[in-house]
């Protein structure tokens, strides 16, 4: 998956430096996500990002995802930290660089759905956009938008909201298509595949 990393940054990193950061807006939902999980007392179905995007919305599937239908290899779930990554212990989070930032920071447990059906308030849940603020925006619970460098390079990149999301969306779909080709997944290259407009 690793490998699929890079080449989905590289792809991101020249697809974003010729359109317009601005592509995505914060959308009601979006902001929604951002309430403090002590609000949050089931995990959310679906949800919908880029609401006010040009491109169109996405309309992101939670349940699906979380429930083992669209797992790369088709086994099983995915699990919580493959895209909340700040939710689990730093001792664990250092073995995924470029992830450094644990959330809190004394965090001890990893989050799972059944820690969170236990207790959604001690389960420790992040919005993305809480370190991943849009362009322009200080994040909530770090003092600048994380910026890592480029797998085998120089290049720093700013992981914007957008772009995190970008990111995290497309490996895993890269990584579906390697492992089931004919898995019907959206083409991390063909915006209008998760962007949809009403």
């Amino acid at each position: 998956m690793r490998k699929y990393l890079a080449l989905t940054i590289v792809v991101a990193f020249f697809a974003f430096s010729l359109v317009s950061i601005n592509l995505v807006r914060p959308s009601a939902q979006a902001q929604k996500s951002s309430v403090p999980v002590k609000d949050v007392t089931k995990i959310p179905e679906v949800i919908i990002l880029a609401n006010d995007a040009k491109l169109g919305k996405v309309t992101f599937n939670h349940v699906k995802h979380n429930g083992g239908d669209y797992s790369a290899d088709g086994a099983g779930p995915i699990a919580c930290i493959e895209c909340h990554h700040t939710a689990q212990p730093a001792s664990e989070l250092v073995k995924f660089p470029p992830l450094a930032t644990a959330w809190p920071a004394d965090r001890t447990t990893t989050l799972t759905a059944e820690l969170f059906k236990k207790d959604p308030a001690a389960a420790g849940v992040a919005a993305c956009r809480d370190c991943h603020a849009r362009v322009g925006q200080t994040p909530k619970l770090l003092p600048a938008i994380p910026v890592v460098k480029q797998a085998g390079g120089t290049t720093l990149l700013t992981l914007t909201n957008q772009m995190a999301f970008h990111k995290a969306c497309d490996v895993c779909h890269f990584e579906v298509k390697a492992q089931r080709p004919e898995a019907k997944v959206p083409s991390p290259t063909q915006c209008a595949s998760c962007h949809k407009r009403t």
